[in-house]
């Protein structure tokens, strides 16, 4: 990443703060559907996004690897569990924002790294680093403090992160782009949204259609809602370090917190505020540990560098300048 151009760069954090942004900003969209409930929303977001990606795949002509996926049924089954697990991440996110739980939504996303870190010791067997042990410590006391200021578990953050991490980790097997991706779990998703949604036509419960044009075209517009956030992140990634990534991730859940409490003026009792602490806490020492981790292996492939382009180990005395500064 160090040698891309500092346009490409400039570029690629631009995309970064648009993706993370508009995620972040996504709480004030969900309630213009209303009187949509959250199950159709689900089911037209679902519909919808298929037909942007697909549209996107069209004008882009990438289709290749959609014939080779088809041969891969282990493959199939994991994009399949990928889609299942965003449909629950993507339902309790718009049920939580059109009920008033925003600010309990975006503490799911604050947490969701600690879950991953977690899921990654349990299932992958991975060793923690002492800064991250103590990241996972301080966030499960989060939580306690937090179901005590709630009076119940905070279930809606705990369902939002763990099914966010384990659709990471699904992602991660998979290994498939993410406009692909993307398309090819909306079309799984697809038939049972448009089975849900005729069901709820039948009924006469639909919305789409009956509430006016523009009511039906926010709806349509959920697909660009969702597809258009993935395709600028996916040009951040190409642009930017993955450490640079790390801390946009956090603007999303920031925005979502400040609209919880100065838009949507959802209640921040003390204890609650005492649960945020903790939880960013947590966030910072995995920050500090994920930087400095990240700057001790970036001086290791300096000096591999130096000792490939010098392979006879033979010094040569450095001249030394003399500086004002301390130490030099």
């Amino acid at each position: 990443m160090a040698g891309k151009p500092k346009g490409e760069q400039r570029a690629g954090l631009l995309n970064g703060f648009a993706a993370y942004g508009m995620w972040g900003l996504v709480p004030l969209f969900w309630p213009l559907l209303k009187p949509a409930g959250a199950g159709e929303i689900l089911a037209h977001r679902m519909a919808w996004s298929l037909v942007v990606v697909g549209a996107v795949l069209l004008v882009m002509r990438r289709w290749a690897w959609a014939g080779e996926l088809l041969r891969q049924p282990r493959r199939l089954g994991l994009v399949a569990v990928a889609a299942a697990v965003i449909t629950v991440n993507w339902g309790i996110y718009i049920w939580s924002v059109n009920s008033g739980h925003v600010v309990e939504a975006s503490l799911g996303y604050f947490i969701n790294p600690l879950v991953t870190i977690a899921m990654g010791v349990l299932l992958l067997k991975e060793r923690l680093r002492p800064v991250q042990w103590a990241a996972v410590g301080v966030g499960l006391a989060a939580v306690v403090v937090l179901t005590i200021g709630y009076g119940r578990p905070p279930w809606i953050s705990l369902c939002l992160a763990f099914s966010f991490a384990t659709y990471g980790l699904v992602k991660k097997k998979v290994n498939l782009g993410g406009i692909e991706s993307l398309a090819a779990e909306t079309a799984i998703q697809f038939l049972p949204a448009l089975a849900y949604l005729l069901w709820l036509g039948s009924r006469g419960d639909a919305t789409f259609g009956t509430e006016g044009a523009g009511h039906a075209a926010l709806l349509a517009a959920t697909g660009v809602v969702t597809a258009i956030p993935l395709v600028c992140f996916g040009a951040a990634a190409i642009r930017v370090p993955l450490s640079t990534l790390g801390l946009l991730q956090y603007l999303a859940p920031v925005f979502q917190f400040l609209l919880g409490i100065l838009y949507f003026h959802e209640a921040m009792p003390a204890e609650r505020w005492a649960g945020f602490a903790l939880v960013w806490l947590a966030l910072s020492l995995l920050t500090f540990d994920a930087l400095r981790t990240a700057r001790n292996g970036a001086r290791a492939l300096r000096a591999s560098a130096r000792a490939a382009a010098n392979p006879t180990g033979v010094t040569v005395p450095a001249v030394r300048e003399e500086s004002g500064a301390p130490g030099a």
